[in-house]
């Protein structure tokens, strides 16, 4: 069942939204799990689907602090095909969900007229051999506005240190 989660605990991060946001975690919906993901070979989804206003902000986290990325596939290819994915479940999760709870947040979330894209990616801070900082953020933005211009033009890669001022939610180490 769908719930309007807040906080959300993925891995070692813990976003925090605005008391009385909708936010969830789509990667967990029954919807998703059970219904969707078997289309079409499979498909993706992103972490994280919050509504604010009249704003859909699609949230993917990557945390590389622990453990170095080892896909071969390019990470904003990965991004953009997650936001593709996840919109065309919404979609249909509007339509065919069985959970009411997640039928009504998918109905929500189409009502918006705005999409922004979030991949929130955490690095290493001190760069070593074991964990290097090996993703350049700016690279990614670019890959992500070439492939996402359709759907925001302006996706951003940010960090617990770098959230822009209209991210109205915080992300702190989960303890």
């Amino acid at each position: 069942m769908a719930t309007i989660q807040n906080p959300i605990i993925e891995g070692q991060l813990t976003f925090t939204f605005p008391n009385g946001a909708m936010s969830t975690k789509y990667d967990d919906w029954s919807f998703y799990r059970n219904q969707f993901n078997s289309a079409f070979g499979g498909t993706k989804a992103v972490d994280i689907i919050y509504l604010e206003n009249d704003v859909c902000w699609f949230i993917e986290i990557k945390d590389y602090r622990l453990s170095p990325r080892t896909k071969s596939m390019d990470l904003g290819e990965e991004v953009a095909i997650k936001v593709r994915d996840a919109i065309a479940g919404i979609y249909a999760a509007g339509c065919n969900a069985n959970d009411q709870t997640e039928k009504l947040f998918a109905c929500d979330t189409r009502s918006k007229n705005r999409i922004r894209v979030v991949l929130h990616l955490e690095q290493p801070i001190k760069h070593s051999k074991l964990f290097p900082r090996a993703i350049n953020p700016v690279n990614v933005t670019l890959k992500l506005k070439q492939l996402l211009r359709g759907i925001d033009a302006h996706p951003v890669v940010v960090d617990r240190g770098t959230l822009r001022r209209d991210m109205n939610w915080r992300v702190n180490q989960t303890l």
